[in-house]
């Protein structure tokens, strides 16, 4: 059935117009071996300011993820939202599909627009490259905020029950949703309190528009991450690292985010937001941009970079 408006792509036209209108452009660069990335860059970089970077996890592109964010942020950073891999606008011929490879593209377009020294906020499979980037590029990372992120997971954790999916192919699946029901089932586990009542007409217009293209190649991403995975082999970063996790997490369970605080030891800090999901930075937008202004504010880069934050763990009640 054809369709004359379609309510996601008109609010995709919208995010485009609010990022346009934040300072922001939309920028295509060509990496090299088949590799292009799209980033909404601002329009023009000011050495006065320090640089933020967001990094997107699996859902529409990020726009999607990070519309709400920009008014706070742009006026104090030099903002860059990049669309990963196989999301949005940015593709690849080449084969790899760890977060390491995607962490050595998202570096290598920084540095293509002249980006030496960032912070980073990583969103669930963001957090995965992000936390990749800090691994591998120490001396660019300087702050790192991880939402949701299950960095820590092992390939053991899925036979060992800790999720609610049965294996990795059902995962894929729920994450790369193709029917209106699959996408019920994503928000179910997205939110703690997801939407009841959406017609399916909607959730198919979601779906056409927005999780079609690339679905072969998403689903290789997911079982990249968990192939052969162990925590003995994930380095540990060494930057002042925000870690920020819904206490009702039913992707990444909450159990993940205690063990990426004691893996990274005493420069992290894990605050839990009470009666949230997977989805935090939808479901408590208000919370989570409080907790991210007050990590990354300007000050924070009088001191020394390795100065870890406040040890201890949090949790948000309010």
């Amino acid at each position: 059935m054809v369709t004359c408006f379609s309510v996601t792509a008109s609010r995709d036209r919208l995010y485009r117009y609010s990022f346009a209108n934040a300072g922001l452009r939309s920028v295509s660069t060509d990496l090299g071996d088949g590799t292009i990335m799209h980033c909404w860059v601002p329009k023009k970089h000011k050495h006065g300011k320090p640089t933020l970077l967001l990094v997107h996890g699996f859902g529409a592109n990020a726009m999607w993820q990070y519309g709400e964010l920009l008014r706070h942020f742009v006026p104090r950073f030099n903002v860059y939202v990049p669309d990963l891999l196989f999301f949005g606008d940015s593709t690849t011929t080449r084969p790899e599909r760890t977060e390491q490879f995607q962490a050595q593209c998202v570096m290598r377009l920084m540095e293509l627009h002249g980006v030496s020294r960032m912070s980073l906020v990583g969103i669930s499979y963001g957090g995965f490259v992000g936390y990749s980037m800090a691994a591998q590029f120490p001396e660019a990372v300087e702050r790192l905020v991880l939402c949701c992120a299950g960095v820590c997971v092992e390939e053991k954790d899925m036979e060992e029950g800790l999720f609610r999916v049965s294996d990795l192919e059902e995962a894929a699946s729920i994450l790369t949703p193709q029917t209106p029901d699959k996408l019920r089932e994503l928000m179910g586990f997205a939110f703690a309190k997801p939407f009841k009542g959406v017609p399916s007409c909607f959730l198919s217009d979601f779906i056409h528009v927005m999780c079609t293209d690339h679905v072969k190649e998403k689903r290789e991403l997911i079982r990249a991450i968990l192939k052969g995975r162990q925590l003995s082999n994930i380095p540990k970063v060494t930057q002042p690292t925000l870690i920020l996790w819904g206490e009702l997490d039913q992707i990444f369970p909450l159990e993940l985010g205690r063990r990426l605080e004691r893996h990274i030891e005493e420069n992290a800090r894990l605050v839990v937001l009470r009666n949230a999901g997977h989805a935090v930075n939808l479901e408590k937008s208000r919370k989570f941009t409080k907790h991210l202004k007050e990590f990354l504010q300007p000050h924070h880069f009088k001191s020394s970079s390795s100065s870890p934050p406040h040890k201890h763990r949090f949790q948000d009640n309010k």
